[in-house]
């Protein structure tokens, strides 16, 4: 867990530091220079040092043990603070967008933007790659939800970037200015496509959503390889930030002493432990064999994991 906390803090620094620089980089391009294009493009980067900050302080929260009150700790907080990042995210691209679109409803008529727009917008395309693929790969390697949701916001973001430099190139070869309110348009429907995205994602884990079928299928072959444990069903498994949480029931014979069949239990959860690394506890329930509850809750068996893909 402290290997973790540290890449999540190292992560988050590159990124304040970064787009902090780009950022005020793109706001003071697009005031001086006069590309409404460019200083949304500053807005939507200055989203992503709030969001730095935010990685920051969760980072302190989910490295906190478990206590009375939250007793399967505080990975949640990642979650929320996921949840809370897409909703800065589309605040920052409906603003960009109400504001090109009353510029066009208005008529106003804008002057063409300076060269510094251009410099300044080929500079963030790279700058924007580089954070893109190190929280990306900081993410992964610490299985952030967070990191790699705001990796895919900074890809984004150079999607943006690049969308407003053939806005602005266009602008100057045609000598329209309006095109550069069209490209705000273009950029801020773009930022609340990402924003929709990282929504439901986070959602999903808050929902208690599938984890997707690999995990269920490891859970079964670890399952299967435990003798005297049979039937796997009313397996379920949700996601704590980027740990698992496993509860299933089994059969044993039903013959077996409580303290073979617990014995039993625990080689499976060992067993579940071993395929699955980053489950954070297992709940196993033991039954007789042959067991039948018509009052069960959903929960998938063995040949039910691949509808769960």
């Amino acid at each position: 867990m402290e290997d973790r906390i540290a890449i999540l803090k190292k992560a988050s620094v590159i990124a304040l530091v970064g787009n902090a620089v780009l950022a005020l980089a793109k706001l003071a391009a697009g005031l001086v220079g006069g590309s409404l294009a460019v200083l949304g493009d500053g807005i939507d980067s200055s989203t992503d040092v709030v969001i730095s900050v935010m990685t920051l302080v969760t980072a302190r929260i989910v490295g906190k043990p478990g206590d009375k009150e939250h007793p399967y700790g505080h990975a949640r907080a990642e979650t929320i603070a996921t949840t809370v990042l897409s909703f800065i995210v589309f605040f920052a691209g409906a603003q960009l967008f109400f504001g090109a679109v009353s510029g066009i409803i208005a008529g106003e008529m804008p002057e063409l933007p300076s060269r510094l727009s251009i410099y300044v917008t080929v500079l963030s395309i790279a700058g924007k790659i580089a954070l893109a693929y190190s929280q990306e790969y900081y993410g992964k390697k610490s299985g952030s939800a967070m990191l790699v949701a705001n990796a895919k916001n900074m890809k984004g973001d150079v999607v943006t970037s690049a969308s407003v430099l053939a806005g602005l190139t266009c602008t100057f070869l045609l000598r329209l200015p309006l095109l550069d309110r069209i490209a705000a348009i273009l950029v801020s429907l773009w930022i609340l496509k990402n924003a929709l995205g990282i929504f439901r994602e986070a959602n999903e884990e808050l929902m208690d959503g599938s984890a997707g079928s690999g995990p269920y299928a490891s859970v079964f072959q670890a399952v299967a390889s435990v003798n005297g444990a049979i039937n796997p069903h009313r397996t379920r498994i949700r996601r704590l930030g980027a740990e698992l949480m496993v509860d299933l029931d089994i059969e044993v014979d039903p013959e077996m002493s409580v303290a073979a069949a617990h014995d039993v239990a625990l080689s499976v959860e060992r067993a579940i432990k071993r395929n699955l690394p980053e489950v954070y506890d297992v709940i196993v329930h033991v039954e007789p064999a042959g067991n039948l509850e018509a009052g069960e809750r959903y929960g998938l068996k063995p040949g039910d994991q691949g509808d769960e893909a």
